[in-house]
């Protein structure tokens, strides 16, 4: 009788890269055995995979991930049930991904999640109900790029600046800038360094950090994987392995939120690359995920946000492009200035708890925020009782029929500039609910504002908006339940 497991089959991503086990492409148990006669029969690694993608749970743990790529050819992490929860382990993004030369995109983000019955043009509402951090410190500042160890994207497309291999299997020698090594010939093959870089140590309740100086830096880069506390299946290289030590001393606030969350774009992206300001890296370029031109922009879901407002309490309402919707979660950050000035912030391993919930035929182009309430923009936070009955006292008096409900939503934009980002905001909101465009920017001038989540070209666009027009629209009943209206 023949004992085997399918750990000994070799089995190849969608991405194309070749992996050692199936291991990392089932996130499920993968022993799969049946007797027959006297012997064992095993089944097909790549089938039992498609089977438990299928198999639809109230309740998904998600900690499987893509090497910086997003689209529908990236291979499902399972299916959760509509109403159902998902929880994820996601190792840090940006800097990691950006230093190990085996990766496509910026971002270490899960594979896709497919959610029961999201179709294209449906909307999918995830609210976030927990986001934890679990690094206890990380490295961070604005970069350097090194221009022999890449071709037309630092963050895309790598290649060793010696031996010339694409895409180079690398290894950790020492630590400092110089520690990430290529496998073949041995030459530093990072794309990246630090311009201005330091440290960041957090307190156990994660609610405070500290910078440190060139000795805690060295203590923790010598500890680099567990004070990241990278999960089990994560592949990058631990950014704190550079151990910058500038403005040592340095006290910051902590307020965890996720960077990129979204939904499968329907062609393949790098993941960082899922916005219209990063996504212009690709127009023009030469490797394989190179676009034409700024229309190739529009698949894009615009997961990248990399709002602070994205965070426990909120709920987010994503575009659905494919069957299933592909939800993927990563880029967790401890904390964020408004606009991520630097490009880059405090990137960490961590937790989430996400509940997620489909709406049909909603027909967004882009991701929608429900903030938490003390988030909101002043002037368009809900009103209060007092506020709408003096509202309504002044609408009678100057013969004014009826005081519209609204209700605040803020709709994400994204382009090469900010301004650019605004208006496509504009078009958006126009498009959406069917108004113009002096409408959405009356209603927002008067009643809403604009708020820089990224430079070059993120924005919030936030709006009181008639309950009648969320109505049309199918997202009332979500507003409404999010803010007790």
């Amino acid at each position: 009788m023949v004992d085997q497991d399918l750990t000994g089959f070799d089995s190849v991503s969608p991405a194309g890269e070749q992996e050692g086990t199936v291991a990392r492409n089932i996130p499920l148990l993968l022993t799969f055995q049946t007797q027959l006669a006297a012997d064992y029969i095993v089944f097909p690694a790549i089938a039992i995979g498609e089977q438990m993608s299928e198999q639809i749970q109230q309740e998904l743990e998600v900690d499987q991930y893509t090497l910086g790529l997003v689209g529908p050819e990236q291979e499902w992490a399972g299916t959760v049930a509509d109403g159902g929860t998902v929880r994820t382990h996601t190792p840090p993004a940006c800097w990691g991904p950006m230093i190990t030369p085996e990766f496509r995109g910026g971002h270490e983000v899960t594979r896709p999640i497919r959610v029961e019955n999201a179709e294209p043009g449906d909307a999918l509402v995830v609210r976030i109900k927990d986001v934890e951090v679990t690094s206890i410190a990380t490295s961070t500042g604005s970069m350097a790029e090194h221009a022999d160890a890449f071709g037309d994207d630092p963050f895309v497309d790598h290649k060793c600046p010696e031996c010339g291999t694409e895409w180079p299997e690398s290894v950790v020698e020492g630590t400092g800038e110089e520690a990430i090594r290529c496998a073949e010939c041995g030459a530093n093959a990072s794309s990246f360094g630090f311009e201005y870089g330091y440290t960041v140590v957090f307190d156990d309740d994660r609610t405070v950090g500290v910078t440190v100086g060139s000795e805690g830096a060295r203590e923790l880069a010598e500890n680099a994987h567990e004070a990241m506390a990278l999960p089990e299946n994560s592949r990058q290289h631990p950014i704190l392995l550079y151990e910058p030590d500038e403005m040592p001393g340095t006290l910051g606030r902590l307020r965890p939120f996720i960077g990129n969350i979204g939904t499968t774009p329907p062609v393949e992206l790098p993941d960082s690359h899922n916005a219209g300001d990063f996504g212009q890296f690709l127009i023009g370029a030469s490797h394989d995920w190179g676009l034409d031109s700024e229309e190739d922009l529009e698949s894009r879901t615009d997961g990248h946000m990399d709002s602070n407002e994205v965070r426990a309490g909120a709920t987010l309402i994503c575009p659905v492009k494919v069957d299933g919707a592909g939800l993927y979660v990563g880029d967790l950050h401890a904390n964020q200035g408004d606009g991520e000035l630097s490009l880059h912030t405090t990137d960490v391993s961590g937790r989430t708890e996400l509940e997620v919930e489909v709406i049909k035929d909603v027909g967004l182009d882009g991701p929608i925020l429900l903030p938490n309430e003390e988030d909101l923009p002043h002037i368009a936070k809900p009103f209060t009782a007092a506020e709408r009955a003096a509202g309504e006292d002044l609408a009678e008096e100057y013969h004014v029929d009826d005081v519209a409900e609204t209700a605040p939503i803020q709709i994400f934009g994204s382009g090469a500039t900010i301004n650019d980002a605004t208006q496509n905001a504009f078009d958006r909101a126009s498009e959406l609910f069917g108004i113009s465009e002096g409408e959405v920017r009356s209603r927002c001038t008067f009643s809403g504002g604009v708020e820089i989540a990224r430079l070059p070209g993120m924005v919030q666009l936030s709006m009181l908006t008639p309950m009648a027009l969320l109505e049309d629209v199918g997202l009332a009943e979500t507003v409404r339940a999010t803010y007790g209206l």
